[in-house]
């Protein structure tokens, strides 16, 4: 009888045809921080999870939608460590649950708002069992949500979502070329002989690539695949001339990666042990056809570091391209890695090559808002790390003002 009063609190909260409840709800937690302490706060943000998880339960999926905006919303805006202690089992099965209600009984937008809530949940809890635990249930579900295509709307959280889990959770290379190998699906499906292709929207291909570059950018060891290759590298050669721009831009920093990783270098290596003229005749050919697609690259580069402008939708974006490709350029001709430095606070993180900043600007972009949040309380910077400087030895000029490791402030 108390779960059933708190359930129906909980949907009187975030039941409304518009957004004076969750208006209200900011505003009420807004008033009680400024006047209590931080026990008291912390007390005001657990009840009104507790209250957003509640009504993940009822029938209304307008409810559901809004309760799942308001978790996101916590673990932006602050680091749910404890709520995430208690309930994170409970959270991960509500999100999933959306996930798997599927089209008929979820709206697009409640499936993207679960897949968004899993991914900061991953991020949350960083790596260990519970990080493996999400990547092991949701595996499934998103892959099955992202085959079903009936509104693609939802797509750019599921793909986010995988890409977390597995950046977070994946045990092994394995598992995240599995992941990658379920993005690329997405864009270029099986089908069978009496089903018609359709043609994925632009806005589909560019998040897919993105996805799929920034789980290649945690690949420590290649496996040396020439057709594979050859044909990754012609595809997204070929989006390089396509006329939306956030596709040839998505294209060029993943061209810029497989090439940063050393995709030919590795071919030119196995030919040079081929022990005779036949086991080194199909190197041979991989690698003259590699060099071929890397110099049409090189000139692709050039010409849209210098367009004009007229193609593409977005004009304000045209300086980001023809920067984005003279830096690509730079990296082909001679070798220069980007160099990215951004702030936090009064300390600085630098990147310094295309795997480092795809990563940096994938977690950037999926945390939105609370990514500064998330660097000053420690753990994104632990985050990275556990999973990305160890790989990548991510160089960083930091002199924090707040703890850099939790485990050395003995919490």
């Amino acid at each position: 009888m108390g779960k059933r009063n708190s359930q129906r609190k909980s949907a009187a909260m975030f039941d409304s045809d518009d957004d004076s409840s969750v208006t209200s709800s900011s505003t009420a937690r807004s008033d009680l921080m400024s006047v209590s302490g931080a026990e008291d706060v912390q007390f005001v943000q657990d009840s009104l999870l507790d209250q957003a998880l509640d009504a993940l339960d009822e029938k209304r999926g307008s409810t559901r939608e809004k309760a799942l905006s308001s978790i996101i919303d916590a673990f932006n805006s602050n680091m749910q460590h404890e709520f995430v202690e208690k309930k994170f089992a409970t959270l991960l099965h509500q999100c999933l649950a959306s996930i798997k209600k599927g089209s008929k009984k979820a709206s697009a937008k409640e499936i993207a708002l679960a897949s968004h809530a899993i991914g900061c949940l991953a991020l949350t809890v960083g790596c260990g069992d519970n990080a493996r635990e999400i990547f092991e249930e949701s595996i499934r579900p998103l892959d099955e949500s992202l085959t079903s295509r009936i509104d693609v709307s939802k797509t750019p959280s599921l793909l986010e979502c995988l890409a977390i889990i597995t950046f977070v959770g994946g045990n092994d290379q394995e598992e995240t070329e599995r992941s990658m190998d379920i993005m690329w699906r997405v864009i270029n499906p099986k089908l069978g002989s009496n089903v018609v292709a359709v043609k994925p929207p632009a806005s589909l291909i560019a998040n897919v690539v993105s996805a799929w570059s920034f789980l290649l950018s945690t690949v420590s060891n290649l496996k040396l695949n020439s057709k594979n290759w050859q044909n990754s590298i012609s595809y997204l050669s070929s989006l390089l001339d396509k006329e939306d721009r956030s596709v040839r831009i998505a294209a060029g920093e993943a061209l810029a990666l497989i090439f940063e990783i050393g995709v030919i270098d590795k071919f030119s290596a196995e030919l040079d042990s081929a022990s005779d003229t036949t086991q080194g005749s199909k190197p041979l050919e991989s690698y003259i056809f590699l060099q071929g697609l890397k110099g049409k690259v090189i000139n692709q580069c050039k010409n849209l570091s210098t367009e004009a402008g007229g193609k593409g939708s977005a004009k304000k974006d045209l300086n980001s391209q023809r920067n984005l490709f003279r830096d690509i350029l730079d990296f082909f001709e001679y070798g220069y890695s980007p160099d990215i430095s951004m702030k936090i606070g009064g300390d600085s993180l630098q990147a310094s090559s295309w795997s480092e900043m795809m990563q940096l600007n994938f977690i950037k972009h999926f945390l939105g808002g609370g990514f500064i949040k998330h660097m000053q309380v420690g753990f994104l910077w632990l985050f990275s790390l556990a999973c990305i400087w160890l790989l990548y030895n991510l160089e960083v000029m930091f002199t924090p003002s707040f703890p850099l490791l939790p485990w050395q402030t003995g919490k």
